[in-house]
């Protein structure tokens, strides 16, 4: 059953440290913490320069979704500027990052999967008119990241959808998204075998 997770109904929880907050958009299984989640997507928001939380035997990928982006540090050898120009980036969740926000706060989409039991892909796609979409995964989890609505379809559902908003597919359905213009992100959920 496709569901629909409204930005609006979500609450943020902010970070111990205060150096920004988090909006959880879906977890499994449902009410699952930081310790036994299978996999995570959420939203943050970074106010200040730090430190990532270290998330041993999770893979982990960031995309920019509004703000200037920030400068990772990671492990102390490698270095990445999430920006407009490189919005995406995949690492380790055991791996030690520091973040350097690179102009003011930034906004983030988390995507988090336990390696020993998921993995997953994300893609982002620019939007115009009215295009085809199938769902890849044993989950697929849609989320509009820019563009002020989306329409969503199949043969026996329409759902609308605003920024920032999330859908949760189950596969075998072909969808038909219709906007003016928008950017969504796609998260491709593959359970291991």
């Amino acid at each position: 059953m496709t569901s629909l997770i409204a930005y609006a109904a979500l609450e943020p929880t902010c970070w111990k440290n205060g150096a920004g907050s988090t909006i959880e958009i879906a977890t499994a299984p449902k009410g699952a913490g930081f310790d036994d989640f299978d996999w995570r997507v959420s939203l943050a928001t970074i106010a200040q320069d730090g430190p990532f939380s270290v998330f041993p035997g999770i893979e982990r990928t960031l995309a920019l979704v509004e703000g200037a982006g920030m400068t990772l540090d990671i492990e102390g050898h490698s270095r990445f500027r999430l920006s407009d120009e490189h919005p995406v980036l995949e690492f380790a969740g055991e791996s030690v990052v520091k973040a350097s926000l690179n102009g003011g706060a930034t906004t983030d989409f988390n995507v988090m999967t336990r390696r020993a039991r998921c993995h997953h892909r994300l893609g982002r796609r620019t939007l115009a008119g009215s295009s085809e979409f199938a769902p890849r995964g044993d989950v697929t989890l849609l989320f509009l990241a820019d563009g002020e609505s989306l329409s969503v379809s199949s043969e026996v559902e329409r759902l609308g959808m605003v920024r920032f908003d999330a859908l949760l597919f189950d596969p075998g359905t072909v969808w038909t998204l219709e906007t003016d213009r928008a950017t969504v992100f796609i998260v491709d959920i593959f359970f291991n075998t």
